[in-house]
């Protein structure tokens, strides 16, 4: 018997002709999803593929079982740790995925099944969005294993809720009930147990009624400016030549007008 697909992928259709939700799923439940090289390998591969797939709208991301991830696979970290060169190329293959998530043209949405620690949170606050189940749990987790975050605890993570916050979250080591992450800023919605999907679809069926190609400006305009910290005055000045260039330019932004003007829905073809 051949072993499971360590990343899984489903598709779903939506109400825009065309259009799907991909729905991927980290595939070792017995482990609870355990963030490894391997993974984030796997991962990338199918980042790439599907953000090249212009049938897909959005990308959501959870796990099999009862954890979305519980971090890092803290067996292999015994000997991988110890090989400084190796080590280093894992966090740079890491940041790579986890920044490009941002710069991808789709919207990335991650729905937090069930447990989600340490590489498992990090992993949830690069992606677009956050769904969260009612009975899910999230926190950091490093430090009672004697480790430190190297994917973004130490760095994304303030930017996300807040330097006050993430310094709570990563120095005490405690889970955060859903409805904690929602207040906090760490998530965008909490939906019952079992309906993260049906949440998702909602939430991609709204997204396919946009122009892809202007939400890809929009994506890489809000990305480029948190990453590379611009000033507030550099940013707006990204914003207005990006939007500038894209009403010029775009048959999207000519489409919507026409649209709207003439009382209909528009047909974004993403040009």
């Amino acid at each position: 018997m051949s072993a499971p697909d360590l990343v899984t992928v489903d598709d779903f259709g939506l109400e825009t002709p065309g259009t799907r939700l991909a729905v991927v799923t980290m595939n070792r439940p017995a482990d609870l999803n355990p963030f490894d090289w391997r993974m984030a390998t796997r991962l990338k591969e199918h980042f790439d593929r599907l953000d090249a797939d212009p049938g897909v709208r959005v990308v959501a991301l959870t796990g099999a079982g009862r954890a979305f991830s519980a971090g890092g696979d803290l067996k292999k970290y015994v000997s991988l740790q110890r090989d400084t060169a190796r080590f280093a190329a894992f966090l740079d293959e890491v940041h790579q995925l986890f920044l490009g998530i941002g710069a991808y043209a789709t919207p990335f949405i991650s729905l937090i099944n069930g447990t989600a620690v340490a590489a498992g949170l990090e992993l949830v606050t690069f992606t677009d969005t956050v769904f969260m189940a009612e009975s899910a749990v999230i926190g950091d987790g490093h430090l009672r294993f004697g480790m430190m975050g190297g994917g973004g605890a130490l760095t994304w993570l303030p930017r996300v809720i807040g330097p006050l916050r993430a310094k709570e979250l990563v120095l005490s080591g405690r889970m955060l009930s859903a409805a904690e992450a929602r207040e906090w800023g760490l998530v965008n919605k909490v939906v019952e147990d079992g309906k993260l999907i049906e949440a998702a679809l909602e939430y991609a069926n709204g997204v396919a009624r946009s122009s892809p190609l202007a939400i890809a400006q929009v994506k890489r305009v809000m990305h480029e400016a948190l990453v590379d910290g611009y000033s507030a005055r550099a940013a707006l000045r990204l914003e207005a030549v990006t939007t500038t260039h894209y009403c010029a330019t775009s048959d999207d932004a000519q489409e919507g007008l026409s649209a709207f003007i003439e009382k209909r829905t528009p047909r974004f073809l993403g040009k």
